[in-house]
């Protein structure tokens, strides 16, 4: 049970707004995540899952829970795999803030990206899923989809890079010389877009919801980030893992090849670029230092709703001590694209 929710008055909603609901129901919250609450629903018409921004003040444009449900709203149709969207609800007078309600689609969560426990083959078709999904998603015709207008026009990095100066100094607590390094360099070397697509923003295989059967994947979750933009940004996000220590996440540096089953990064590119229709990537260490200054923007985000009192979830403060480090790596990987 949880006591954040109002369950009458979700229940009263949920009958109004989603087709074929019935009560009573029942609420948990799930574990992890920092950004959006999220809500397991379990009522006698079937289980449903609830996303909601976090209560109290938030930052301009966060936490829009608005835009991920109209993607997925947008893409359910397309066969793309997304939960089904069932309503979107704005009135805060309902639960205290805004928040949807999609379908529970059941599956397997993989949190660790090594995959510890299966054959190297399924670690290695798992992986094609995952960048053959990330491929698919690339290829979404955004326009007949209704999402000609879900982006902005101009280079996606150039924008994105002002969006996370800008987040990141309005919940500015210390001062950081990389940080400020970064913000000085990365908006001079912002490389050309050749592509626009429908771009996640937070790609990773715990974002992912597999068939309990094999590798198939059955729901990309956690759309808050998405936008119309240049595809490299979900690409080369996807690439930091191969960068990223192993540490029971999504990391897999040094754990690649034929003895563990896992991809090599030149093998998922290959494998990207063939189901995309892409000669080549280019270097990626510009995009892996605007990658972690971005992650640096919304951990520092969370460091301060830490101090504010308003992170959801309780492994927040130690989330928060890692902006300094992040600030370190990111502008290694600038060095290293020529900074």
């Amino acid at each position: 049970m949880t006591d954040d929710l109002d369950h009458d008055r979700l229940a009263r909603w949920m009958d109004g707004h989603v087709a074929g609901f019935e009560g009573p129901l029942r609420i948990e919250k799930f574990a992890g995540g920092q950004s959006n609450p999220t809500y397991r629903i379990d009522a006698a018409s079937g289980a449903y899952v609830l996303r909601r921004k976090p209560f109290g003040p938030l930052l301009p444009s966060a936490h829009a829970v608005d835009r991920e449900y109209r993607l997925i709203a947008a893409l359910h149709p397309t066969g793309f795999p997304v939960a089904r969207p069932y309503a979107l609800c704005e009135d805060e007078a309902v639960l205290g803030a805004a928040f949807y309600v999609m379908e529970m689609v059941e599956g397997r969560t993989l949190w660790d990206g090594t995959l510890p426990g299966m054959a190297p083959s399924e670690r290695r078709r798992h992986y094609e899923a995952m960048v053959d999904t990330l491929a698919d998603l690339h290829a979404v015709d955004y326009e007949a989809a209704g999402l000609g207008d879900y982006g902005k026009p101009g280079n996606y990095f150039e924008r994105q890079v002002a969006r996370w100066t800008r987040q990141y100094r309005m919940s500015q607590t210390d001062d950081l010389p990389e940080a400020e390094r970064l913000i000085e360099w990365l908006p001079r070397t912002v490389p050309e877009q050749t592509r626009t697509a429908i771009v996640h923003g937070d790609y990773r295989i715990d974002n992912l919801i597999f068939a309990t059967d094999g590798p198939r994947v059955r729901a990309v979750l956690d759309w808050e980030l998405s936008t119309l933009g240049d595809p490299l940004a979900d690409f080369a996000y996807l690439a930091m893992n191969w960068v990223t220590e192993p540490e029971g996440r999504s990391g897999v540096k040094g754990m690649t090849g034929p003895e563990t089953g896992i991809p090599t990064l030149e093998a998922i590119t290959v494998r990207y670029c063939a189901h995309t229709g892409r000669e080549g990537i280019p270097d990626l260490n510009w995009y892996f230092s605007y990658n972690l200054f971005r992650l640096m923007g919304i951990v520092q985000g969370i460091k301060k709703r830490v101090l504010d009192g308003n992170a959801s979830n309780a492994q927040a403060a130690a989330t928060a001590a890692r902006v300094p480090g992040l600030a370190a790596v990111a502008w290694d990987f600038a060095v290293r694209a020529g900074a």
